[in-house]
Parts: structure tokens; C-alpha cells; sequence
């Protein structure tokens, strides 16, 4: 089948995700063409030569390590006049010599407004989903009512009337009934990088900070001299003690992710996701004001895969230190097997449309 691939140009979590679906889809003999922006197209174009083609995308402004909405508004509407004109012209491109019998789209809109101008089915295969599709098990507390609202108005409002849902999770939930015909839950997607990859339990703890405004990190973590933490997100090669910070290094992370004893992170799905796999605890301390982060601690602590905090001190890594034998317990019951599962829902959804046509 011919198929339109759109993933969202904002961090690179959607394009290394999406990158493995592409692979697979590819591997199948699918004809594919992928849109996407910023640093998101930059590393799908490398690895996908000839087959990408870049928009522009929506880009989150951050302040004081929460997302701004008047800030991201501003930069939205700044943008936007230039944004479309790009777009346009990627349209007209597309509609030469190609004509996608499906899209695929990971939380994106280029390629879902395309499908619903041309009347093509659309499958969506992202995370984002299970906050308006599945009934959760953790209780919303006040402070968050109003990111939920936002989150699952937004959710809602993305791709709408979508052929087939599925979505990628390390929690498994009920789906909501007016949902669950359109809808299924598969585990993570997982790099084959790190699938290859073989777990061992080192000394340290893997930190991964992307909000590097947070200047006081290191001071806080040498607070506990007794740990040593190594940090990626800074993009340095320095040593401060018991704190190393190391420059980006993709093969480098992933062997320390597999050879560390914890996970220190920020909320995001991509890496709570691998050290779930590697059975890693996580100390997950989510980004403010965005609620898929906060329900993805949320989720860890609720199955004692780790804690969830709304702040990095020394007392708090310390409290999470102290646990590590529970979580590694309870991380043992997890199983998954690669990325089997959605390929096999992938390969079904796929082959119902191409009996339709």
C-alpha cells in the first residue's frame, strides 16, 4: 500500500518511535512518504534519504521548566503565515506522482488534514490517545484538573474520527465502551537498539534532564556523594565530583541506560518507556503543566515501577534510592515481546483496508 507517515517535529521521542514503524512498514514492501519538521525531519531524512518531505511544524515554549501557553501562542502566530505557505507547497508536491491510500500519523495534522481532504483512512499510533480513550486508575489531584481538561480537550481535538487507534503504553487500562471498538492498547515501542541491548546493574544512576534551565541539578546531586549520577542533556563532558556530565551520544546513552541501576528523568514516555523494558527503576519528576508527563509518573509509582515527584531534591532521589529492591521486584512481572504485538495489529488494520478497497 501506498502510505503518508506524519510525525510531529517537537523533541525527537515521535521520530525515533515512528522510525521503527517506518522501518517495519518499509520491510513489508508499503510504499511510504514521511512529513515532518525540525529536529524530528532532520533524523528521519538521514535515515529515510528521498522519502521525507519538511513542513513546519508546532513548536512548545518553555518557561521557568513549565510550557508556556502565551509564549507558545506568540511563537505559533509568528510563525504561522510562513508555516502555511511551506506547507502548501509540500501539499502540492505530495499530490504529484502520489496519491496515499492510508495515513499513519503520530500525533499529527499535516498528515491528517491530507487524508480527510483526499477521503483516505487514517490510523493513529501514539501515546497521547490513552488520555481521552481509556478510563485512568490514578486520581487526578486538584492542582492538575485543569492540564487534564486541556490535555483531553486537545487529545480530542487531534485526530478525530480516526479509523483505528493504536495506542502505545506501559500501563495497561480499561478503554472507555464508546471507544473500545476503534481502539487498542499495545506495549511500547521499543528501538531495536534497545532491544539488543543486554540489561546489567551497575553503580550509577542515569540522569536525563532536557528542561536545562534547571541550573541547581548538579548541586543538588552532589548533595548525595555517595552516588554517582551521570547526566546527559547539558551536552558536556565535564566532572563535578560525583556528578558526570556527558556530552549527547546516542549509542553511549543507550549503553548506560542498560548498565545503570536507576533512571532519573523528567515524564516523557520515550525513556520511562525503555527502562520499563530493561526493567530499570525510574525516579520520574515531570515537566509542569504538561499532564501526559504527570500521568506517566503517575503510572510508575501506581505500579511501584518507581516514585513520582514534583520536584528534584536530595531528599526526594534519596527516598527513591532507598526503594530500589521493591521496584526491581515489581518491574519483574513486566514482559514484552519487542514491538510483536503492533506489528501484528498494524498488519491486520492494514490488511481490512485493503480488502475494502
Amino acid at each position: 500500500m501506498t502510505i503518508l507517515y506524519g510525525v510531529p517535529g517537537e523533541g525527537l521521542g515521535h521520530a525515533t518511535r515512528s522510525k521503527v514503524i517506518i522501518a517495519w512498514l518499509l520491510a513489508e514492501g508499503h510504499d511510504v512518504r514521511v512529513v515532518s519538521s525540525s529536529r524530528a525531519f532532520t533524523l528521519l531524512d538521514k535515515t529515510f534519504p528521498g522519502r521525507v518531505l519538511e513542513i513546519q511544524g508546532f513548536h512548545l515554549a518553555y518557561k521557568e521548566l513549565a510550557v508556556s501557553k502565551l509564549r507558545t501562542i506568540g511563537l505559533t502566530l509568528r510563525t504561522a503565515p510562513e508555516a502555511l505557505r511551506t506547507n502548501f507547497r509540500q501539499y502540492r508536491q505530495l499530490l504529484h506522482g502520489f496519491r496515499a491510500e492510508v495515513v499513519v500519523s503520530d500525533f499529527e495534522s499535516f498528515s491528517y488534514l491530507y487524508a480527510k481532504l483526499l477521503r483516505v483512512p487514517v490510523i493513529s499510533i501514539d501515546n497521547m490517545q490513552i488520555i481521552s480513550r481509556a478510563q485512568l486508575d490514578v486520581a487526578v489531584p486538584e492542582e492538575q484538573e485543569e492540564h487534564f481538561d486541556v490535555a483531553r480537550y486537545l487529545v480530542r481535538a487531534k485526530l478525530p474520527r480516526a479509523k483505528h487507534y493504536l495506542i502505545t503504553t506501559f500501563f495497561d487500562l480499561p478503554l472507555r465502551p464508546r471507544y473500545a471498538e476503534r481502539t487498542t492498547l499495545v506495549p511500547s515501542i521499543i528501538r531495536p537498539e534497545i532491544q539488543a541491548a543486554q540489561p546489567t546493574k551497575g553503580d550509577y544512576v542515569l540522569v536525563y534532564q532536557t528542561a536545562t534551565n534547571q541550573t541547581d541539578l548538579v548541586e543538588i546531586l552532589q548533595q548525595l556523594p555517595d552516588q554517582e549520577f551521570r547526566v546527559y542533556g547539558f551536552n558536556k563532558d565535564e566532572a563535578h565530583g560525583n556528578v558526570l556530565l556527558r556530552p549527547f551520544s546516542e549509542a553511549g546513552f543507550i549503553a548506560e541506560l542498560a548498565g545503570c541501576r536507576a533512571v532519573l528523568t523528567n515524564g516523557g514516555f520515550s525513556l520511562i518507556s525503555e527502562a520499563v523494558y530493561l526493567h530499570k527503576p525510574v525516579c520520574a519528576v515531570p515537566i509542569p503543566a504538561q499532564f501526559e508527563q504527570w500521568l506517566n509518573a503517575a503510572e510508575i509509582e501506581q505500579r511501584g515501577y518507581g516514585r513520582h515527584f514534583e520536584a528534584i531534591t536530595a531528599a526526594n532521589v534519596q527516598a527513591f534510592l532507598g526503594q530500589l529492591p521493591a521496584y526491581e521486584v515489581a518491574l519483574g512481572y513486566y514482559q514484552q515481546n519487542g514491538n510483536e504485538e503492533l506489528f501484528a495489529q498494524l498488519r491486520k488494520i492494514l490488511a481490512g483496508l485493503a480488502t475494502v478497497d
